[in-house]
């Protein structure tokens, strides 16, 4: 055992000092020999091609390129928000020369703007709009009149507990006025609504159904506040519009319904639909108000479109026929009926 020991350890010390190092060169100097050759791979030609070979020229021919019509887009980053900005102007004119079945020269134009901002993501969603329309009408032999006016403006924050479910808890408000006087012509000289009277504001919070695809909505509040501003002393006087006389300002509780779609019937046919239904709970429960919309917008091309409108509205607090007596009382206070009001123009739309 103790040979078999020595034996060992006296190979391992005659083999470490016979070993030879290699020490690595880390720089080696460059080689002169001239041995270096350029060797040309010959042009060899296939007997056959295969279906997915493809012979090609690297040689660049500039008299066969050509300038680049398509632009590819530039990447942009992720956003949340959608926008509409549309802007519209009908025009319709009629015009007579010597015509035997006789007519009044006449010229119709209708304005209008529509702006959107949408925000979508996860738990969170927030809704804003505002429309405005304004439209004239200049006759032969006599003044303008006034064919349309509407200021609309709507807000609704939303917020839902998972990323599953479409219904969300809402808050919501709305307020609705025209710009200029309304008369019941001919006569000018008792406007029968004004500014901010009527104004309508809506206030409430319950519950909406937003899909993914948000072409259709659903708002339910069953804690609706309803305002009604009557800011001119002569209507205020007159009690119009539901407020008591000398007052501004009418407050209701109620329960609404809010629904809007929007969808493509037909090639270059777009329907779009509104609806409002609002009872009271104090007054008079069961009579639901109503603010009913439904265009048809037919597109021709970029900027030309045809559009195609009716709206109604039903409010019990708007009394026709009322017969009031030269002491100032009332005789009748009138009956609420339904508006009406169809529009249909051929104009320009310009969106960005």
């Amino acid at each position: 055992m103790r040979l078999t020991c020595f034996l060992i350890l006296f190979l391992t010390v005659f083999l470490s000092a016979n070993a030879q190092v290699t020490r690595i060169k880390a720089f080696e100097i460059d080689s002169t020999e001239s041995g270096f050759q350029i060797v040309r791979i010959k042009d060899v030609k296939l007997k056959y091609l295969t279906r997915s070979a493809k012979l090609t020229d690297p040689r660049t021919v500039l008299n066969r390129v050509k300038p680049l019509k398509v632009w590819y887009n530039r990447f942009k980053p992720t956003s949340f928000w959608k926008k509409v900005n549309k802007f519209g102007l009908n025009i319709s004119e009629v015009a007579f020369v010597n015509w035997n079945a006789g007519g009044d020269n006449s010229v119709t134009a209708l304005a209008s703007a529509d702006f959107a901002r949408n925000y979508k993501f996860r738990y969170l969603s927030w809704n804003s709009e505002a429309q405005f329309r304004y439209g004239i009408n200049a006759q032969e032999g006599r003044k303008l009149r006034k064919t349309d006016d509407q200021i609309r403006m709507a807000s609704t924050l939303s917020f839902r507990k998972d990323t599953i479910t479409n219904w969300y808890y809402s808050v919501r408000a709305n307020i609705r006025t025209q710009f200029s006087n309304g008369y019941k012509y001919p006569d000018r000289d008792n406007p029968i609504s004004r500014f901010m009277a009527p104004g309508y504001l809506f206030v409430g919070m319950g519950s909406s159904y937003l899909p993914p695809k948000d072409q259709f909505t659903l708002y339910i509040s069953p804690a609706t506040m309803k305002s009604t501003f009557v800011l001119d002393e002569t209507l205020s006087e007159q009690g119009a519009f539901g407020v008591e006389k000398g007052k501004n300002l009418f407050l209701e509780l109620g329960f609404l319904i809010t629904n809007t779609w929007e969808t493509e019937v037909g090639q270059n046919v777009l329907m779009s639909h509104r609806l409002n239904l609002y009872t009271d709970y104090i007054r008079s429960f069961g009579n639901i108000d109503v603010d009913w919309e439904l265009n048809f917008n037919l597109k021709v091309n970029e900027y030309l479109n045809a559009n195609i409108g009716t709206h109604i509205i039903f409010d019990d607090d708007i009394k026709f026929n009322e017969e009031i007596a030269e002491d100032g009382t009332i005789i009748d206070p009138g009956i609420a009926r339904i508006q009406f009001k169809q529009l249909l123009g051929v104009g320009l739309l310009y969106s960005f």
